[in-house]
Order: structure tokens, then C-alpha cells, then sequence
């Protein structure tokens, strides 16, 4: 379980958050939306040590977060982020091993989690010698998800971890993880800019504004329930869409 009570961050005169308050029960999957500079990130940040808050609590499995070494908090918090930094100079199971080493786990241990996350990833296992030059987009950001999960942890934060791929990969990618999300009993906080996304993905998405909550909910409760007309504009995206797309492949061939 996560839990945000309060939590403020500024970075000069810019107010990233302002007095947030969140819970995400475990299990969930959570999308957090809203325009650029709405604090996203930095809300995701917090909740890994990435950003310390000026002001309010975070808590990580009833665990404030700064009561222990940051390294040791985020090597039991999965992260995924859109440009992957996996580290060019090792192999894919090299990379996939760094935490593990870093936990002293055992090499026929690593060697068996490096193998069982390849088949969760639908990766072949003979990819673990490969070097990251090697694969393609989709093929490093499955490697970059599977790293994340590594070390067991039962929370991932995910910043736009798709956003660089092209449509088909990342529907895909966004499937897979979807269900690799159930089947581990992973509790996933997500940053997207793409409402769509959150829509098909998520369990619960919560829009931000100006480092404020102002909607929180299921998705088809948040359509059906909110009246602010930025929040509705924001959340009709994927039907417009869909609409604009119907209408254009209806039109006749010229």
C-alpha cells in the first residue's frame, strides 16, 4: 500500500505539488494524468526518493520512506521510464541482474530470475548474451521491465515507460505488462500522457492539475461523474479519437 498525506514540493517559485493527498491500495494498477508540468513525475518521484517532498508524508508498505537508505528503498520499488538506460557496456542478463547482485543473491539464483523474467517478457532466454545495440526499441524496453521486476518488488512505478515506441509495439508492450501486473499481484503507479492508455490500462486513474488532485476514480465513473470541463475534455480524448477515425475510414477512396 502507498500513501501520500500532504505532500508539497516546490522548485523555486514553481509549485510541483501542492499538499497532495493519495492512497493506492495494493494490487491497483494507477494512471496518473494531466498536462505537462501538472506534477506527474514529481508526485512518482516522491514515492521512491527520486524527489524529497518539502513538506507532508509518504509512506511505503505503512513505512515512512526516508527512514531508511534510499538505495535500499528503491531496490525493493520497480521503475521503468521511457528512454530505459540500460547500461550499453553489459548484456541484457547483465542488466537484468543488477539489483540482485547488488542484494548478493546467489549466481545460480540471478541465473534462474534472469531466465524465468526473459519468459515473462516474452523475450528468448538466448538474448541474455546480447548487448542492448543489438535489440530493437520494443526489445530494450521489455529488457528495461524486466529488470524492474527483478528483485521481487511488489510495487513498479512506471514514467512513460511506452511512450517511445511505435503503435503497434506499444500496444503490445502495454498488454503484456497489463497482465504481468495480475498475475504478479504488482501494485502499479504509471505516468502517461496518453488517455487511451490509462483508460485500456489502468484500474483507477487520477488527474492532476497544477500539483493538485482533481479527479480521482475508475475511468468509466470518472466520465460518468465529473463536471469540470478540462477534466471531461481530457477524459472524451479516446472517444473524439475514435470518432475522428471512424468518420475519416468512412470516407470514400478519392
Amino acid at each position: 500500500m502507498i500513501e501520500l498525506k500532504g505532500v508539497e514540493k516546490r522548485y523555486g517559485g514553481h509549485v510541483a505539488l501542492a499538499g497532495v493527498s493519495l492512497r493506492v491500495d495494493a494490487g491497483t494498477f494507477v494512471a496518473l494524468v494531466g498536462a505537462s508540468g501538472s506534477g506527474k513525475t514529481t508526485l512518482l518521484k516522491t514515492l521512491n526518493r527520486l524527489v524529497a517532498p518539502d513538506a507532508g508524508e509518504v509512506r511505503v508498505a505503512g513505512e515512512a520512506v526516508e527512514t531508511g537508505p534510499a538505495p535500499l528503498l528503491r531496490r525493493r520499488i520497480g521503475y521503468v521510464f521511457q528512454e530505459v538506460g540500460l547500461f550499453p557496456h553489459l548484456s541484457v542478463g547483465e542488466n537484468i541482474a543488477v539489483t540482485p547482485r547488488l542484494l548478493g543473491w546467489t549466481p545460480e539464483r540471478i541465473a534462474g530470475r534472469v531466465d524465468t523474467l526473459l519468459d515473462l517478457v516474452a523475450l528468448p532466454r538466448e538474448m541474455a548474451g546480447r548487448r542492448p545495440d543489438a535489440l530493437s526499441g520494443g526489445q530494450r524496453q521489455r529488457v528495461g521491465v524486466a529488470r524492474a521486476l527483478a528483485a521481487e518488488p511488489g510495487i513498479v512505478l512506471m514514467d512513460e515507460p511506452f511512450g517511445a515506441l511505435d503503435p503497434l509495439t506499444r500496444d503490445a508492450l502495454g498488454d503484456d505488462y497489463r497482465a504481468l501486473h495480475e498475475r504478479l499481484g504488482l501494485t502499479t503507479v504509471m505516468v502517461t500522457h496518453d488517455m487511451a492508455e490509462a483508460v485500456l490500462l489502468a484500474d483507477r486513474i487520477v488527474v492532476l492539475r497544477a500539483g493538485s488532485i482533481v479527479a480521482d476514480g475508475a475511468p468509466g465513473q470518472l466520465l460518468a461523474s465529473v463536471r469540470d470541463p478540462e477534466v471531461r475534455a481530457l477524459l472524451e480524448a479516446p472517444r473524439r479519437q475514435a470518432e475522428r477515425l471512424r468518420a475519416r475510414l468512412a470516407e470514400p477512396a478519392a
